[in-house]
């Protein structure tokens, strides 16, 4: 089943946030200053890229290909630069970027041979890659995603690259792989509304009864307080050579 991101750009303008702990790294690794510039491939309706500029000053573009996401990213906020574009065709000159990084994107990426092939060549030097994702871990030990929809397990299993088939991927591209950081926050989850309006690509790849399922759990637990949650990703990066 292949998704259509223009029907869910509703629902994650809503309800998908800004893990603390990626933007964090993103920002203390990244050093960006008002003069650099930085890329979000497949940026959606634009919370992280949006919120990096904001924080750093730096000149921020994303791409998406979904023009329904664009409209939304373009509504909230005018200080990036968005267009349409996908990850294995970057409509960009060589040596446009000190940043380029994906959320929660690189399984949706049909080519990544290409797409990493195209990071690398409109990095700067000495530019930065982040590829922000989850491996098998992480996926089999989410909550409350896996833990009330133990069905998407085996769906993200077979979307997600391994993590060391994407550092082979950079490397082949011509990029040196740097430090990997896992990221974690835990959190009490009070509104199950995201799950409810299926605002997890996942929850889509699973039968209508499984997601029914899940979701009466989620209603009878929080009956007696919070879901204890955690939020999690891998965040592989890589660095551009010096010529």
């Amino acid at each position: 089943m292949r998704l259509n991101y223009d029907d869910l750009a509703e629902q994650y303008s809503q309800n998908r946030r800004i893990h603390p702990g990626v933007l964090q790294n993103l920002l203390e690794t990244s050093h960006l200053t008002e003069r650099q510039s930085v890329l979000e491939v497949g940026c959606g309706t634009g919370n992280y890229i949006l919120a990096i500029q904001a924080a750093s000053g730096c000149i921020g573009y994303g791409i998406d290909p979904s023009t329904k996401m664009l409209e939304v990213a373009q509504q909230r906020g005018d200080q990036v630069h968005f267009r349409q574009a996908c990850a294995e065709e970057l409509p960009f000159p060589d040596d446009s970027f000190d940043l380029l990084f994906t959320v929660d994107v690189i399984h949706h990426i049909v080519d990544r041979d290409a797409f990493f092939g195209e990071a690398e060549r409109v990095l700067k030097p000495s530019g930065l890659l982040c590829t922000v994702t989850d491996d098998e871990k992480l996926i089999r030990t989410r909550v409350p995603l896996t833990s009330y929809f133990p069905e998407t397990v085996e769906v993200e299993l077979a979307r997600y690259p391994r993590s060391d088939q994407l550092r082979a991927e950079m490397q082949k591209a011509g990029l040196a792989v740097r430090e990997n950081v896992i990221t974690r926050r835990p959190y009490d989850l009070t509104d199950i509304r995201p799950y409810e309006e299926k605002a997890f690509s996942s929850l889509h790849l699973i039968s209508e009864e499984a997601w029914q399922c899940g979701i009466e759990r989620m209603r009878q637990d929080l009956q007696s307080g919070p879901i204890k949650a955690v939020s999690h990703y891998l965040m592989l990066w890589g660095k551009k050579c010096e010529p």
